[in-house]
């Protein structure tokens, strides 16, 4: 699985369709790639619905995306988004929620990627070889687990001011000794991996789960003549899912976090930096949790955390491919549409307060240093928003990039330079965040300085009308190809449906982009790129220790 806290570094700067770096933590059964996100890639949904997958060619305009999107919504809540596309028997789905780490408690951060994890676990149909036997050993096990780790939590505390008693210990004693044999009953109902042997076994392919700040995903292809394998399967995973395996799952993220961020350098910098930039609102906490959270977390704190936000109302299933949409629609009316409604997620009131003067902070790693930048900046919607979409092309997008150009091709200071328009999420005011890599002998002090003339330079000249139109002509033919195929259109269709309320704000925002002008970007980089308004966060480089995350005492054996 990958990070969510740290942008990529290149050498080479390319335009990826994708403006959130590292924004979500992935699952997946073969390949963990990435996932992202970007209103900057939004020219393509007018195009990619054009597209002809085997020959290339685009239809007529009429034809664009708003023509062909048949939407429809259910009376539980769901919304479902269906495209047709019949040059192959093939659909692409993508179902995504409106929940990730931005709706998490303190105490309890990690959830929402826990519960990506629990939902590939089963159902009470799936991933059980007799549920009913299941399901009383789960609920001792569960009530078991939680009680020895209350009572672990309790005799640590203690123990910093007297010795344990012997029956304190001896309680323990016997409740580790009875979580361990209910966990072996309970491992004797599993149907390892059954979910993603189904999908294997029917031609299913890049079965993958996404979790990010602002939402989280499920994905999957298949051949059209499977669509109603995929909606039995989910629908009962939104409806009857069981959190079995659930210290052995959580102690794999555990060891997530300890090998993606405790015991990497750009994960805790980026961790360091997010959390340094945000006070107050939850971007500031990791997707993936804090640890002494996730090893708090219990099977009750995870069941609830989806009751309140996995319903059908704050679901969009994005459907591309060989499909027919009454036919489609009949099918889900079958299935999801049996689950009921749920009360509207709670709202999140938190709100980032003005930043009143530089703050910088610095990370102690045995790696090599580098930098990382943040500026405070409204999220999506907007109107400057937008503009910082522009500045981030024309600073990193390409070989000709001003910081590209300038850091890494003349001076030689920097071995990769990154930018960012939404990090760490886009719902919310965010970050503009930049990150570089110094190349020896150069300092970060030196890229840092170089960094803030290029950011004066934008307050000063006008960006050319030049530059402009290599943004545009970038994005276009970006965009083009990378949602190409049915599971790009199907991701960005449920994307902008989560994250906007509207898939048709794609359309309008490329519109939005090629309407910035000269004098907006000087506007918003003068207002915007100011020292009392940015985070920087710097590795500092310290030999002779090697950083080794610990396994604390308290954590229940698995």
């Amino acid at each position: 699985m990958t990070t969510q806290a740290s942008l990529v570094k290149r050498s080479q700067p390319r335009r990826t369709a994708v403006s959130n770096r590292d924004l979500f933590i992935n699952r997946g059964f073969s390949i963990l790639a990435t996932f992202h996100i970007s209103r900057f890639t939004t020219f393509l949904f007018v195009l990619a619905a054009s597209l002809s997958l085997d020959l290339g060619l685009l239809f007529a305009a009429s034809f664009g995306l708003a023509d062909r999107v048949v939407e429809q919504k259910l009376a539980n809540g769901l919304t479902v988004l269906m495209v047709e596309r019949h040059q192959t028997p093939v659909v692409s789905l993508n179902m995504t929620f409106g929940v990730g780490g931005v709706n998490e408690q303190a105490g309890k951060t990690g959830l929402a990627h826990l519960y990506e994890h629990m939902a590939f676990k089963g159902t009470r149909t799936v991933g059980t070889k007799n549920y009913e036997k299941e399901r009383p050993i789960l609920e001792e096990w569960y009530r078991v687990g939680t009680e020895l780790e209350q009572r672990q939590r309790v005799l640590a505390r203690k123990s910093q001011e007297r010795l344990a008693s012997p029956e304190d210990r001896a309680a323990i004693e016997g409740l580790q000794k009875r979580f361990t044999e209910l966990q072996e009953k309970a491992g004797q109902f599993v149907a390892g991996n059954e979910m993603a042997l189904l999908y294997q076994r029917h031609g299913g392919v890049g079965l993958n789960a996404a979790t990010g700040k602002d939402l989280t995903r499920y994905m999957i292809s298949l051949p059209a003549n499977r669509l109603p394998l995929w909606a039995a399967l989910e629908a009962d995973r939104m409806a009857h899912p069981v959190l079995r395996e659930f210290y052995k799952e959580r102690g794999v993220v555990m060891e997530e976090r300890r090998m993606r961020n405790d015991d990497s350098p750009s994960g805790l910098l980026f961790e360091t930096f997010t959390s340094a930039a945000f006070r107050a609102h939850p971007y500031g906490i990791p997707t993936i949790g804090w640890e002494s959270d996730i090893l708090s977390l219990t099977p009750a704190d995870t069941e609830a955390f989806f009751k309140a936000y996995y319903g059908p109302g704050n679901a969009t299933i994005a459907i591309v491919g060989d499909i027919n949409p009454k036919d489609v629609m009949t099918l889900i009316e079958e299935t999801f549409g049996k689950i009921p409604a749920t009360p509207p997620q709670p709202p999140i009131v938190t709100v980032e307060p003005p930043q009143r003067g530089e703050r910088r902070v610095e990370v102690e790693f045995d790696a090599e240093p580098s930098l990382a930048i943040g500026f405070h900046k409204p999220g999506l919607g907007h109107s400057d928003d937008y503009v910082f979409d522009v500045i981030d092309a024309v600073l990193t997008d390409g070989l000709t990039s001003r910081l590209y150009a300038n850091l890494v091709r003349e001076k030689l200071i920097a071995a990769s330079v990154d930018t960012d328009s939404n990090y760490p999420g886009v719902r919310a005011p965010n970050l503009f965040a930049l990150n570089a890599t110094p190349l020896a002998p150069h300092t970060t002090a030196e890229v840092e300085a170089a960094i803030y003339a290029e950011l004066e330079r934008l307050k000063t000249e006008p960006v050319s009308a030049k530059e402009l139109e290599k943004v545009l002509n970038n994005l276009d033919a970006d965009l083009v190809r990378a949602l190409r195929s049915n599971g790009g259109l199907a991701s960005q269709l449920a994307l902008y449906q989560t994250v906007a309320g509207d898939w048709r704000y794609a359309i309008k925002a490329r519109d939005k982009i090629a309407a910035v002008t000269p004098a907006d970007i000087q506007r918003v980089a003068a207002e915007y790129f100011t020292k009392s308004n940015r985070t920087v966060a710097t590795l500092v480089k310290k030999a002779g220790e090697k950083n080794v995350a610990t396994v604390p005492q308290h954590e229940v054996a698995r």
